[in-house]
């Protein structure tokens, strides 16, 4: 069957894959639009496999509220260079939308989900983004908030996405307070949400290590045990107001001063009405991968000596 150059250029179009491999794909089959797909769905798997080996740390961590639905996810790619690319965002986008509707239970379930205006699974497309983009490409973790007041917050372009979710009374828009709160879990990344969070053991430890570091002060070391575990305890606030949120002080010190659950209440007075801190979703992006150093000169010389052979 022959084949035309709108054909390969309708192929390119269909698959985002360039026009010789597009033009490979034809002459393979002989024209047959269909089975060109195919064939290069398969050629894009053992690029994909070929991929995969390789260390995905970049990418975005995105946040979004869309119909309602609070959504936070995190995909991955090789390269800086690769996340900022329009082709790279809408992908996260749409991902984040997926999540948002069908509700998936995981990042299998998310994969096999059909792609907005496609009749693709969420696999497929990702395994066309890798043959295009040239990267391994992985979607890493997501969550989802259905309830209550969610506002979203994506730092430096991806850097980091954070989801607040609040419990909002008296018919306010509580948006600028969720942003701020976001904001500060951005900037001072809080371990917990709240004292009360805090798991025994460690606070445990902490007062143990209190202890222990008034043994070692010659100006503490011969006061009572009871002494020292009544100071010690005075100073877990100390603890709490480093480690969670809402004991924090507020960064936003221009518009109140004082912790962090202090300013939800003032913000929330002022607008007439009551606003509670839910739960919140802190992605940074490629937080705790492996990153791979590479040495440029090597992976150079070591192209050249694959050309040779």
């Amino acid at each position: 069957m022959a084949f035309t150059a709108q054909d390969v250029k309708t192929l390119r179009e269909m698959t985002n894959v360039g026009m010789m491999d597009c033009k490979k794909a034809l002459q393979a089959t002989d024209g047959d639009m269909e089975k060109a797909v195919e064939w290069l769905r398969e050629k894009g798997l053992a690029k994909a496999a070929k991929k995969a080996d390789r260390i995905a740390a970049e990418g975005i961590a995105y946040a979004a509220v869309i119909n309602g639905v609070g959504v936070v996810i995190e995909v991955n790619a090789e390269t800086d260079f690769a996340s900022k690319t329009d082709a790279f965002k809408d992908l996260v986008a749409n991902l984040a939308t997926i999540v948002a509707t069908d509700a998936p239970a995981d990042v299998e379930a998310l994969k096999a989900c059909t792609y907005p205006g496609t009749n693709l699974t969420v696999t497929e497309i990702m395994q066309e983004k890798v043959m295009s983009i040239g990267e391994n490409m992985q979607i890493r973790r997501f969550s989802r908030f259905a309830d209550n007041t969610s506002v979203a917050y994506v730092h430096m372009g991806g850097s980091h996405g954070v989801l607040v979710n609040l419990a909002v009374e008296g018919g306010i828009d509580a948006t600028e307070i969720g942003k701020n709160v976001a904001m500060q879990i951005a900037a001072m990344g809080a371990k917990y949400w709240d004292k009360s969070m805090v798991p025994q053991a460690d606070v445990d430890k902490e007062l143990a290590i209190q202890v222990a570091m008034m043994d070692n002060d010659p100006k503490m070391a011969s006061k009572p045990v009871e002494v020292k575990e009544k100071i010690a305890a005075g100073k877990m606030n100390a603890f709490f107001k480093e480690m969670c949120l809402l004991q924090q002080e507020f960064v936003r010190s221009d518009l109140y001063k004082g912790d962090v659950a202090g300013y939800i209440a003032d913000a929330a007075k002022k607008l007439g009405g009551k606003v509670t801190f839910v739960d919140a979703i802190h992605y940074i992006k490629g937080e705790g991968i492996e990153k791979k150093e590479e040495n440029f000169a090597d992976e150079v010389a070591a192209q050249i000596a694959n050309a040779g052979k």
